[in-house]
C-alpha cells in the first residue's frame, strides 16, 4: 500500500515506470493510514493537542491541530467515538523576555504564564492574549476541540494522584531518564516544580519534602522564601511527567508532537515509559510531524520572533487554503512556507484543485480534508483579483464591473469581498514592491522619450484596433499584442505605417509589454498583460496609448 502527498500521485500517473504499480496499488491519504492504524486498538478515541501560549500562535503550530483535526474527520468517517481535546499549557513558566515583549517582564520570568500580566492589558492574563487569537482562529479552520487550561487542570485537582505518584516514584522516573535520555537528574532534582508563594516563580523552587495524605510539597526558594503549598494548584509536574500523565487522566490515545520530542533520547521516548511503568496507559497512536519553515528563515519558533501567526494568514488567504498547506504533505515531511511570492502558487494550487472536475480518489480526499463547511466562494483567481484590485484602485464596484466584463459572476458578492479583503491584506502585509503598481492616469514627459519609434507606432496600431474591436477579454489582448510581430496581420500592417522607416525584421514581444507598462504604470514591467489590459476600460486604454505619442 503507498501514502502519497499529491505530487507523488502525479508523478506516478506521468512516470510510466510506475503505470503497474499505481494500477495494483491503493493509494490512501495519511489520515486514512492513522484512523485504520488507531481503530484497531478500538473504536472510542480521545484526540489531543498542546501548545504552550507563550508567544504568537503561529503556521508551525497550526500543523498540529490541524493534522489532528484530520485524522479526527477521518475516524469520523469511519463511524468511530471520537473526541478532540486542545490542552493550553498556560501554567508553563515564561522562559525569558522575548524580542516582542518590553524590558519590565524580566521581573515575570519563571512566573507561570496564567500568572503574567496581559501585555496588551485587555486579557485576563499573558496566556489568554496569546491564547484567544489562537482558539479565534481554530474555528475560522473548521476545527472546534473541547479546551482545557492546564492551570485550571490542576486546581481542579486532576493531576494530585499523579503528582503522588511521581513523587514516591521520584527514583524509578530518574533512572528511567537516565536510561533513554543518557542523561541523570542531581540529587536536588524533582518531578514536581512548586509555585513559590512569596515571588510567585515556578522555575526557582526546590522540594525539601511532601506529605501524600496531606496532599502538599515543601519547597525552599532561591528568593530566600520557603513553604508549603497544596498538590492541587500549587504547582506542577516537569513536563516530560506531565505530558505521559495527562495521557492516562485524560484518556487521550492519539496525539500529533513536533520531532524535537520525537528524537531519540527526547519527551515522547521517556514518556512512553513513565506512562506505562508508573501509570499503567500507553498512548496507542503517537503522530509525529515535522516543522514548517519560514522561506530560508528556517523552523518557525515564537521565542526567536520567526513567525507568521495563524490570525494574520487568515486576514490574507481563505482558511481552506492554510488546511490544504498541511493536508497536501505526510505529517513526517517538512513544508517550506513562504507568504510572499510563493504564498500565490499555493492558492493557486488549491484553486485548481478545487475547480477541477476529474480528481483522483487522493485529490478528493484532500480537497475534502481542506474544506471548512459552505463558504462563500467565488471563481476569480487570487492572482487575478490582485491585478483587478489595483486596476481598480481599490474600488469595489469598480472591481465588481472589471469582475463583470471579465465574464466572473459576481455572485456571490460577499465572496468577492472576502477575496478582495484577502487580497488588499496580502498586499499591503506580504507582497514584494515588485508585486504592487499603481495605474497612471497623466504621462510625465519623462516616460514618453523611453518609448522607441517602434514602441510608439505599436501603442498607435494597437489604439485604433482597439477602436475598431468590442469589448476585449484577456485572451484578446494576448493575443493582439502577440500578433504584431506576425507579418501580414491587422497589428503589423498598423504598425509599418505609422513606422517613419521601415518594420525591423524582427519584433519583439517584450519590448511591446514593455511600453505598455511604461505608459500605463510608469514602469517597464507588471503584471499579466491580458489580465491587466482586460481590467482597465477600453476607452482609457485607447486614450493613455494615443497620449504616448501626442
Amino acid at each position: 500500500m503507498f501514502i502519497l502527498n499529491v505530487y507523488s500521485e502525479v508523478h506516478f500517473k506521468k512516470n510510466p515506470n510506475f503505470q503497474m504499480w499505481y494500477s495494483m496499488e491503493e493509494i490512501i491519504h495519511w489520515a486514512d493510514v492513522i484512523a485504520e492504524k488507531a481503530l484497531r486498538s478500538g473504536s472510542k478515541h480521545i484526540i489531543a493537542t498542546g501548545i504552550t501560549p507563550s508567544g504568537h500562535i503561529h503556521i508551525g503550530n497550526m500543523r498540529e491541530v490541524v493534522t489532528a483535526d484530520a485524522v479526527y474527520r477521518a475516524l469520523l468517517e469511519k463511524g468511530a467515538d471520537v473526541k478532540q481535546i486542545y490542552i493550553a499549557d498556560n501554567f508553563d513558566p515564561l522562559r525569558k523576555v522575548y524580542p516582542f515583549l518590553p524590558e519590565s517582564y524580566a521581573e515575570h520570568v519563571g512566573k507561570p504564564l496564567s500568572e503574567v500580566p496581559c501585555p496588551c492589558g485587555k486579557c485576563k492574563n499573558y496566556a489568554e492574549h496569546f491564547l484567544l487569537p489562537f482558539l479565534e482562529s481554530l474555528n475560522r479552520l473548521g476545527i472546534y476541540p473541547e479546551v482545557y487550561r492546564a492551570d485550571e487542570l490542576y486546581r481542579q485537582g486532576l493531576y494530585t494522584e499523579a503528582i503522588k505518584t511521581a513523587l514516591i516514584k521520584r527514583d524509578e522516573i530518574v533512572k528511567i531518564l537516565h536510561e533513554v535520555s543518557g542523561k541523570t537528574p542531581g540529587p536536588e532534582w524533582s518531578p514536581f516544580n512548586p509555585v513559590c508563594k512569596a515571588c510567585g516563580k515556578i522555575t526557582t523552587t526546590q522540594v525539601t519534602g511532601f506529605d501524600v495524605e496531606a496532599e502538599s510539597v515543601d519547597y525552599s526558594c532561591s528568593c530566600g522564601s520557603s513553604g508549603t503549598v497544596p498538590m492541587e494548584g500549587g504547582g506542577k509536574l516537569t513536563w516530560r511527567v506531565d505530558w505521559p500523565a495527562r495521557w492516562g487522566l485524560l484518556g487521550i490515545t492519539a496525539e500529533p508532537f513536533g520531532k524535537d520530542h520525537a528524537s531519540k533520547g527526547g519527551s515522547y521516548d521517556t514518556g512512553k515509559r513513565i506512562s506505562k511503568e508508573l501509570y499503567g496507559y500507553e498512548l496507542l497512536q503517537p503522530i509525529e510531524y515535522e516543522w514548517i519553515m519560514l522561506g530560508r528563515k528556517g523552523a518557525m519558533s515564537s521565542s526567536t520572533g520567526v513567525v507568521v501567526s495563524i490570525s494574520d494568514m487568515l486576514k490574507v488567504v481563505p482558511p481552506e487554503v492554510l488546511r490544504y498547506l498541511i493536508m497536501r504533505t505526510k505529517p513526517e515531511k517538512h513544508i517550506r512556507f513562504d507568504p510572499s511570492l510563493p504564498l500565490l502558487t499555493l492558492v493557486d494550487e488549491y484553486e485548481h484543485l478545487r475547480s477541477n472536475p476529474n480528481l483522483s480518489g487522493f485529490e478528493e480526499k484532500v480537497l475534502s480534508l481542506s474544506k471548512i463547511g459552505e463558504a462563500f466562494r467565488t471563481d476569480i483567481p487570487f492572482k487575478h483579483m490582485i491585478t483587478i484590485c489595483q486596476a481598480a484602485g481599490g474600488d469595489f464596484d469598480r472591481i465588481l464591473d472589471i469582475v463583470k466584463r471579465a465574464g466572473y459572476r459576481t455572485e456571490p458578492e460577499e465572496g468577492i469581498r472576502n477575496l478582495v479583503d484577502n487580497v488588499e491584506n496580502w498586499l499591503e502585509m506580504f507582497a514584494p514592491e515588485d508585486a504592487k503598481f499603481e495605474v497612471k492616469t497623466e504621462l510625465s514627459p519623462e516616460i514618453k522619450a523611453t518609448l522607441s519609434e517602434m514602441q510608439k507606432a505599436f501603442l498607435l496600431a494597437l489604439a485604433g484596433t482597439l477602436e475598431q474591436k468590442g469589448e476585449c477579454d484577456a485572451e484578446d489582448y494576448h493575443n493582439l499584442i502577440y500578433s504584431a510581430r506576425d507579418p501580414g496581420s491587422e497589428m503589423y500592417e498598423k504598425i509599418s505605417k505609422y513606422l517613419p522607416g521601415p518594420v525591423p525584421q524582427e519584433i519583439k514581444p517584450k519590448e511591446l509589454f514593455k511600453a505598455i507598462y511604461m505608459v500605463l504604470l510608469g514602469q517597464p514591467s507588471g503584471p499579466k498583460a491580458g489580465w491587466f489590459l482586460s481590467s482597465l476600460e477600453k476607452d482609457f486604454l485607447i486614450k493613455q496609448f494615443r497620449s504616448a505619442v501626442d
